[in-house]
């Protein structure tokens, strides 16, 4: 089996490595965690939308690359390895892929070209108060030839910088996904504090007044967006804890080179040692399971079983990995001076959304049973 890039993705993940690096000093990094307002880079934002990183997935005939999803897992790797701030696992996999795959001619035109600009941020609200995303708690009522949204969604990443939220609600005959103005009347964001200084708010619904148009797919359709989405949310969660994994490994295996004790590298000392050499094939896990399932979804093959097996993984490992390269650096890595750091905190992070370790061997029981079944 062949694992090796084609000559056209490697020059795409070449591309974004370089913009992200050149983009995300850490002096840039803490300037924006020490300001008031949300952690979003808007000049490295719009050097992304140029050079066409955004739009990778969009169709060409709304202005993208026309490419899969595992080219955007690609360039979500490089952003968890950079800890870039910018919105593009919010924007292009909560929102631009569903639009791509379920808008309707209307919404793909307005809204997936500016998208693949980087003139419009997206993202979407599932997760809820209590229980599970296919089982929304905001709820839509028929009204006036449109819909009133009444509820609360507890977690929205980057709510406070989009332009278009994807909204998970019920309705009479089940889950539906529709298009919310976050500056819409009867909409309020409370930004919430959070350790890695990601953008997150929480989203209360009041008396929301949405046109029949703001409907995404149909209404029969609600639970299947919803899933579609989330599949592709975890997976490219995988892989944006990869690249954590990986900066992280990197930085650890050059500092105890150079960092002495006893007149010699720490690199020699055996428990050293043997703490990379666990971290390097938790890494190597974490990377055969992400490539596999951003792969299986670019092809169109069921994932479901492997995606919860790749974010158990990426749950377990990244933490594992980025605890690690913590204590090999002693105490500077804890100092919020230095990178290694918000390695960890991402890490952390990204295990848990839309569910962590447990949830997903839940989910994959529930599968393996009901196969037996």
């Amino acid at each position: 089996m062949n694992f090796s890039y084609t000559e056209e993705q490697q020059s795409i993940f070449d591309l974004a490595s370089q913009i992200l690096i050149k983009g995300t000093p850490q002096e840039r990094l803490l300037e924006l965690e020490r300001a008031e307002g949300p952690r979003f880079d808007p000049e490295l934002w719009a050097k992304l939308g140029q050079s066409g990183l955004i739009g990778v997935a969009v169709p060409t005939e709304y202005d993208g690359g026309g490419l899969s999803f595992l080219e955007v897992a690609g360039v979500i790797e490089h952003i968890g390895r950079t800890s870039a701030p910018v919105p593009y696992f919010e924007t292009v996999v909560l929102g631009g892929l569903a639009i791509a795959e379920f808008g309707s001619e209307t919404q793909k035109k307005e809204i997936l070209p500016e998208l693949a600009a980087g003139n419009r941020i997206m993202t979407a609200a599932l997760i809820e108060p209590e229980g599970e995303i296919e089982y929304p708690g905001v709820q839509a009522t028929a009204s006036d030839g449109g819909w009133k949204l009444e509820g609360v969604k507890s977690y929205v990443p980057g709510a406070e910088i989009a332009d278009v939220i994807l909204v998970s609600a019920m309705t009479d005959r089940g889950p539906a996904v529709f298009l919310v103005d976050p500056k819409a009347a009867g909409v309020r964001l409370e930004a919430l504090a959070t350790t890695s200084y990601m953008p997150e708010s929480r989203m209360t619904l009041e008396g929301v007044t949405l046109d029949a148009d703001s409907l995404l797919g149909t209404l029969t359709s609600g639970r299947e967006i919803i899933e579609w989405i989330d599949l592709r949310a975890n997976a490219a969660l995988c892989n944006m804890a990869l690249g954590c994994c990986e900066a992280a490994l990197e930085m650890t295996a050059e500092y105890s080179k150079t960092r002495k004790q006893f007149d010699q590298p720490i690199a020699m000392f055996q428990s050293v040692a043997h703490r990379q050499a666990d971290a390097y094939i938790d890494t190597q896990a974490v990377r055969l399971s992400a490539l596999e399932v951003a792969w299986m979804i670019s092809v169109g093959r069921d994932a479901r079983e492997e995606v919860a097996i790749a974010k158990h993984f990426a749950s377990e490992a990244g933490y594992r990995v980025t605890f690690s390269a913590q204590h090999i650096h002693g105490g500077v890595g804890v100092d919020r001076e230095y990178p290694v750091h918000r390695y960890y905190i991402y890490a952390r992070h990204i295990e848990l959304m839309l569910g962590g370790s447990t949830h997903h061997m839940r989910r994959l029981g529930e599968m393996l049973a009901n196969t037996a079944a």
